[in-house]
């Protein structure tokens, strides 16, 4: 059982689901977001640090309903069912109705490193809520993304929240600065 008064980083990668993923609407960069997270991913293997992932479940007959295709992880995503934590959520923040919170406590959690999609939604949501449990949320600018807006390019929805959330929410790091470890050890 780990040691609570151990504290130590873990990953969480939001909504990297087949539907959400390859879609009609292709998020912003997503072969190279993709490629991030698995290199975070292989960064928090070889540091010991727990990897959650969530996904998003929508109601009975959606695209995303639980079970179907379109609601299933990306195959390419290196997390595995035996050894990560798989979760499923129906809001925006990972926090919301799940059991994320203790889970991440009982670990002994204390800085929660956070990838995925969708930037203006769950990424933005868990970043938040992170920030109010009083974890040390870190948000990785270049592995997060989203698609277009009839408003706003996915570009510049990326770069407004890795301002607006960096400093006050997040520290803001890249997917090369990240380092898993000590919080003496990280940038």
């Amino acid at each position: 059982m780990p040691n609570p008064a151990a504290k130590r980083p873990a990953l969480l990668i939001v909504d990297m689901q087949v539907g959400l993923f390859h879609g009609p609407e292709r998020p912003y960069q997503g072969q190279r977001v993709l490629a991030n997270i698995n290199r975070l991913i292989g960064k928090a293997r070889s540091a010991d640090a727990p990897i959650f992932a969530a996904r998003h479940s929508g109601p009975a007959g959606s695209p995303i309903e639980p079970g179907s295709p379109l609601w299933q992880l990306l195959p390419e995503l290196e997390v595995e069912a035996a050894t990560d934590w798989l979760f499923d959520k129906t809001r925006p923040s990972c926090f919301f109705a799940t059991d994320l919170a203790e889970r991440l406590a009982s670990a002994g959690v204390d800085r929660l490193v956070i990838a995925g999609m969708k930037t203006q939604y769950c990424i933005d949501s868990t970043c938040r809520m992170a920030a109010e449990l009083g974890l040390q949320p870190v948000l990785v600018a270049d592995a997060h993304t989203c698609m277009d807006t009839p408003v706003a390019s996915a570009q510049t929805i990326i770069e407004h929240h890795n301002l607006t959330l960096g400093g006050p929410f997040v520290q803001l790091l890249s997917t090369d600065e990240l380092q898993f470890g000590s919080p003496a050890r990280m940038p």
